[in-house]
């Protein structure tokens, strides 16, 4: 399977589920946004499909097509939507063309917001707040992504396919953030919040942790050895699952 679907399915799924918690958590972001009413269709030729809603002053970001899109933005193929997501191509659109300032104004700066939080090498001085957010997102992506990589990773589908059903609980001490799987017949999905009796547990104790282990600089081994990650519960599921994470940083540049 070629490695642009599954960066698209990441993109669309892991990266822009954080518009979620960018508009929740951030005012700068929330500002943008204000009481704005829109919903933003992403359609990739023979690829994945996912929306963005604002209204209300939240942000929700789902799978598949939208019901009643006021914009509908149509990519070539999954290669030309993730150019877009570079900064190297932009989308066609195909509804909306009356909408098009808010694109390339509010939802843009919106984007830049949130690659701000996703680009720590990029900033001087990391505050609480920015650490916060980006660990947040890192985490989000993290879990999203894992089910992309499941369906399509050659190498995180031989290992999905051996998982036994159940569920894993990866939070963040102390206040969070929290995501979850759960998976079913090899086939994995992602959540947010804690789910009642999982059957494997991943506790960091802290977010600057979280954002090392996830980020791949720390090893896993190290992480539990020093007790900055307490694992518990089923170790078929622990094991498979970060294994898989490993190859979820192939994915996320």
């Amino acid at each position: 399977m070629s490695a642009q679907k599954i960066k698209a399915g990441i993109n669309l799924h892991a990266i822009l589920k954080n518009l979620e918690d960018l508009v929740a958590f951030d005012d700068d972001a929330r500002k943008l946004i204000g009481n704005r009413k829109m919903c933003i269709r992403f359609s990739v030729k023979n690829g994945p499909e996912a929306w963005v809603k604002f209204e209300k002053g939240k942000c929700t970001v789902g799978r598949g097509k939208a019901p009643k899109p006021n914009v509908i933005l149509w990519f070539s193929s999954c290669e030309h939507l993730n150019k877009m997501f570079d900064g190297k191509a932009n989308p066609i659109p195909l509804k909306g063309f009356t909408k098009l300032s808010f694109l390339q104004k509010e939802f843009t700066q919106l984007t830049k917001r949130l690659e701000y939080f996703l680009r720590p090498e990029n900033v001087e001085k990391l505050d609480e707040h920015y650490i916060k957010m980006n660990t947040n997102f890192t985490l989000t992506i993290a879990a999203y992504a894992l089910p992309e990589i499941a369906l399509f990773d050659e190498r995180a589908k031989f290992t999905a396919s051996h998982l036994p059903d159940g569920t894993l609980q990866m939070e963040v001490l102390p206040e969070g953030p929290d995501v979850y799987l759960e998976i079913k017949a090899g086939k994995i999905t992602a959540g947010k919040g804690k789910i009642a009796h999982p059957d494997a547990m991943m506790i960091m104790k802290d977010a600057h942790v979280a954002n090392d282990f996830l980020n791949g600089k720390t090893d896993s081994f190290t992480a539990i050895a020093l007790g900055d990650v307490m694992i518990k519960g089923q170790i078929p599921i622990l094991d498979g699952i970060n294994l898989m994470l490993d190859r979820v940083i192939n994915y996320v540049s």
